[in-house]
């Protein structure tokens, strides 16, 4: 039986589409480095099929978390809506979990058309109520918390043959380090919000202009975010570092944020968050911001150390040669994207 054969049978044994799914109703949508996405058409209905193969955040319930996570941030009106979770290893194949979830379609952003639509909509998420204690992992103290992971993304495994890049992150990790301790009072009393942690440009959708949800638009956003597997609960600049560092821009476009073009996509941020722009607002957003750039290229590089690791050795479920190809890139050209975080 082939794989989308396998799948709708699995789909028509949950009866999660309301009627038997046939092969030719289960096509190939996309796939991560950590998720396998199918595309399933019945009975006038589309739906995601997401099928998880591992967790970023070290999660043995990772389809769980992740299904929760986007009924908490559903009130944004520009995530998609979770239908059904089966949380339990899956039998009909490799998998450790599956969700059904909504199906929005569209296209790639522009950073240069919709980085400011990327703001209403980080607006709009960070504004979701917060989760009851103990739903989402919490990283209160954001810049020391992804050192912490970093750090383990570069000693996972001991006989990694680039060990010259190794010593060279963890010299930068110690200047992450540094940087934490002498910005802990620009965070002190920083609010928590639903972040994302993981916004790249493919995770992404700019709507049709027909779609259903430009209807529910109450500051003229165009896009949706998709992908809510590695989500927190920290403060906001850990998605709009995340957004504007130039491992993110750069992983499939030959877009970089300038300085003017930054400023613009913080002022939009602020405006959409609270209504106003206060010039002394934006110049602390600005050096918030600063401070998770600088962390999230650590984190970014120490994630393609361990994941060429793994490419290299063929030692991974889902594989993308196009990743393998960005991986090895970076790695390769460390220096210069290390001068963004000095």
């Amino acid at each position: 039986m082939n794989r989308a054969a396998t799948l709708a049978a699995y789909l028509t044994e949950k009866n999660w589409m309301s009627q038997p799914v046939s092969a030719g109703q289960v096509s190939f949508l996309a796939a991560g480095e950590y998720n396998e996405n199918w595309l399933v058409q019945c009975g006038g209905r589309a739906a995601v099929l997401r099928i998880n193969h591992g967790s970023q955040l070290g999660l043995r319930n990772q389809s769980e978390y992740e299904f929760s996570v986007l009924r908490h941030v559903a009130s944004s009106g520009l995530t998609p809506q979770p239908y059904a979770l089966d949380p339990l290893p899956w039998k009909h194949g490799p998998g450790k979990g599956a969700m059904l979830m909504e199906y929005i379609p569209g296209t790639p952003p522009d950073y240069r058309l919709h980085a400011a639509d990327a703001a209403r909509l980080f607006a709009r998420v960070h504004g979701c109520p917060l989760p009851p204690r103990g739903d989402m992992i919490v990283q209160p103290d954001p810049v020391r918390d992804i050192a912490r992971e970093s750090t383990g993304l570069l000693h996972r495994q001991p006989d990694h043959p680039r060990s010259d890049i190794r010593t060279r992150l963890l010299n930068y990790r110690d200047t992450v380090l540094r940087l934490a301790d002498d910005t802990a009072q620009l965070f002190a009393g920083e609010p928590q919000v639903i972040t994302n942690t993981e916004v790249n440009s493919g995770n992404f959708i700019v709507l049709p202009p027909q779609h259903p949800r430009r209807g529910n638009e109450q500051a003229g956003v165009a896009l949706c975010l998709v992908d809510w597997e590695k989500a927190v609960i920290s403060c906001c600049h850990q998605d709009l570092g995340h957004f504007l560092v130039p491992t993110t821009t750069r992983w499939k476009t030959d877009f970089t944020f300038d300085a003017q073009s930054r400023t613009d996509f913080l002022r939009a941020y602020l405006q959409a968050r609270h209504g106003s722009v206060d010039a002394d607002a934006l110049e602390a957003l600005h050096l918030r911001t600063r401070v998770l750039e600088r962390t999230i290229l650590l984190r970014a590089l120490s994630w393609c150390f361990m994941a060429w690791y793994e490419y290299s050795r063929g030692d991974r479920t889902l594989r993308n040669e196009f990743t393998y190809g960005r991986i090895t890139s970076y790695l390769e050209n460390i220096e210069c994207i290390l001068k963004y975080g000095e």
